[in-house]
């Protein structure tokens, strides 16, 4: 069936003029034509969707997400306070509403299995297209080595679907790139230092994998056909992260200028998870959150704030990552908003968030723009978004792959009518 969206000012991802009164022609889950209405043609038996009023932007794409994750506390991490299958319907639960909130693509950077991945492509649940890195890859000691505080392993639980992510030596750290893979990873994802929460004496400046050990990682990844992101903090760890050409840093928080030449120079990808910052400095005195993540994050959020808006002015490639999980889920759309106050342009804000997110997971041809024989992924939002970035906090429409999954706009027409 075709379906033409017409009468919203088209912003089309690339950096284009936006288009007023354009229409975009959609035949089962490819676009056929974009452009102004009066210049596109599509077929007499075509239906109709009025979106006059609205603008259309590309669907949005979230590189750094962790859809799984609900909650801080310690039961609920080692998944001691519920059923297995109750966490994994609230996950379906996050998995609908992140589409809903416009975010039809998703690269989740840790603890998603792939059966969540079938289910959506089977008809079974809703949610984003998505990219699995399966499990955070580090050495032991690292984020991805699950001990409890006290120092026990007895929480860790090894699902067959998220198998053990510890490798140390070259030659281990080859293997566990292979089980990721077998696993269902679509991207490898990994630590070259601590972070925030990991648990106390282990921080964000303390080291994880080494150069040598990152470079047989990524040569092992890059040859079974997947790009490396990797979580990493410190100067040092970013920039022999960077050296050993990852595709993404994932945070950057004490990115230097040094760091910064260097990634423009191998075209690395910064995905900053902005949003957190401002979320955790609001919120974090309410969360009861051991006295070790209050003092991490003293420290982290005033450097990376600095070090991003460096990093956005000096023309590193951005790519958006919400790091959702982190903060409850529902409020990704905040990623823009604080990405624009950290100095970054609204239009480079929406391009992070659609064509450069496409580019780093290798899949511009697919998503990322409203172009001919793309997927059919698009988004209505009321107002201009290049004026006021806050409005992709509320999205009114969502379209992946042809098909609706929310119209809030069909809705208010059919209220006002009655």
């Amino acid at each position: 069936m075709v379906r033409v969206l017409t009468g919203a000012t088209l912003i089309d991802g690339t950096g284009a003029t936006p288009v007023h009164d354009a229409a975009v022609v959609i035949d089962g889950d490819r676009i056929i034509a974009a452009g102004p209405r009066a210049a596109t043609t599509w077929p007499a038996t075509a239906e109709i969707v009025d979106v006059a009023g609205r603008t259309l932007i590309p669907g949005l794409i979230d590189a750094h997400d962790h859809m799984a994750s609900h909650g801080y506390s310690l039961a609920t991490r080692w998944g001691l306070e519920a059923p297995a299958s109750t966490t994994h319907l609230r996950t379906g639960r996050v998995l609908a509403e992140t589409l809903a909130m416009g975010y039809t693509t998703v690269r989740d950077a840790g603890g998603l299995d792939a059966g969540f991945k079938l289910a959506i492509e089977q008809g079974l649940i809703q949610g984003p297209r998505l990219v699995l890195g399966i499990q955070i890859i580090s050495p032991t000691g690292g984020i991805g080595d699950s001990v409890s505080p006290s120092g026990h392993a007895c929480c860790a639980v090894y699902d067959p679907l998220l198998p053990n992510s510890v490798g140390n030596g070259p030659d281990e750290v080859r293997d566990v790139v292979r089980t990721m893979v077998r696993a269902g990873a679509d991207v490898i994802k990994t630590a070259t230092t601590g972070g925030a929460s990991s648990r106390p004496g282990h921080g964000p400046l303390d080291a994880a994998f080494s150069l040598g050990e990152m470079q047989a990682l990524v040569t092992e990844a890059h040859r079974l056909g997947r790009k490396v992101a990797t979580h990493a903090h410190s100067a040092l760890a970013i920039k022999d992260a960077v050296r050993a050409a990852v595709d993404s840093v994932e945070h950057g928080i004490f990115l230097d200028d040094e760091g910064i030449q260097l990634m423009k120079e191998h075209k690395t990808f910064l995905v900053p998870t902005s949003y957190p910052l401002f979320w955790l400095e609001e919120h974090a005195p309410q969360m009861h959150f051991p006295q070790w993540v209050l003092e991490k994050a003293a420290i982290i959020i005033p450097a990376a704030k600095q070090n991003m808006t460096r990093a956005f002015r000096s023309g590193v490639r951005v790519a958006l990552g919400t790091d959702a999980g982190v903060y409850p889920h529902g409020e990704n759309g905040g990623e823009f908003w604080s990405m624009v106050t950290l100095g970054m342009a609204p239009i480079q804000a929406l391009q992070a968030g659609t064509i450069n997110a496409a580019e780093l997971m290798g899949w511009s041809d697919r998503v990322g723009s409203i172009r001919k024989d793309k997927f059919a992924d698009l988004v209505a939002v009321n107002g201009n978004p290049l004026a006021d970035v806050s409005l992709l906090k509320h999205v009114q429409f969502v379209m992946k792959d042809g098909v609706v999954y929310k119209d809030e706009i069909s809705s208010s027409a059919a209220k006002a009518e009655q």
